[in-house]
């Protein structure tokens, strides 16, 4: 089983009444979120924050970032503001227990930043655990709501990124289209040089810019950690 908590060098994750854990792909993608301007921080957005993991991670590059953290699960909700208050970066980080689509309604387009590990098991077998359901399923919230909501609440000039499974990937980029959001850098995940892509991390605005395109395979044929990954989570992971 999972542990109850996840320590990184500058903050710990518990969770043990969030559905879904730290896991490898998400702390990734968290290292990978781009860091943002020194001065005068961006407005930033996390839909399905869960644990709070990409928050607490961005709170950790990005020193003058204000955060919102949106979680429907009254649990998961609850945990994710603990974690947050048991950080350093307690002030600039805030968690609202509601459905996305109904925090959408209530606020403004404010954002300079909007991310997202969304559910996104769509139509594929789900398990007895209803809570597990919700965090991986797309009922709750569907990629075409969670655009809707992204549409409401970014700046006109500003970028949202999402973590998706591979074969979701040029579905999820059809829609962006639809509603005039562009990518401009993909980078896809192996676990490994013999497995294929199976996690897209998908930056997106709405100018149609040339798109840069990049793979990042997490663990060697030896089973070590890569070069790649290991720069990219060296300032959060206990040892690297």
């Amino acid at each position: 089983m999972p542990n109850n908590f996840f320590r990184f060098k500058e903050f710990t994750v518990q969770q043990e009444n969030c559905a879904m854990k730290v896991c490898t792909d998400a702390c990734l993608f968290g290292g990978l979120l781009p860091p943002g301007p020194l001065k005068g921080g961006w407005k930033v957005l996390d839909i399905g924050t869960g644990t709070g993991l990409l928050s607490l991670m961005y709170a950790q590059q990005n020193l003058t970032a204000e955060i919102d953290a949106v979680e429907i699960d009254k649990e998961a909700a609850k945990q994710a503001g603990e974690n947050f208050l048991a950080s350093p970066w307690s002030k600039r980080l805030h968690i609202y227990n509601e459905p996305i689509q109904e925090f959408a309604a209530t606020k403004p387009s404010a954002y300079d930043f909007i991310f997202s590990n969304p559910p996104f098991f769509e139509n594929d077998l789900k398990s007895p655990d209803a809570k597990r359901n919700v965090a991986l399923h797309h009922d709750a919230l569907s990629l075409e709501a969670l655009l809707h909501a992204i549409k409401k609440l970014l700046k006109d000039e500003g970028q949202f990124a999402v973590l998706l499974p591979y074969h979701r990937t040029g579905y999820f980029t059809d829609l962006c289209s639809n509603m005039h959001f562009y990518p401009f850098k993909k980078v896809f995940v192996k676990q490994t040089t013999k497995h294929n892509y199976f996690r897209s991390m998908l930056w997106f605005n709405s100018i149609n810019l040339n798109v840069a395109e990049t793979s990042i395979c997490i663990k060697d044929d030896t089973n070590e950690y890569t070069e790649a990954f290991t720069a990219v989570l060296r300032d959060y992971y206990l040892h690297l």
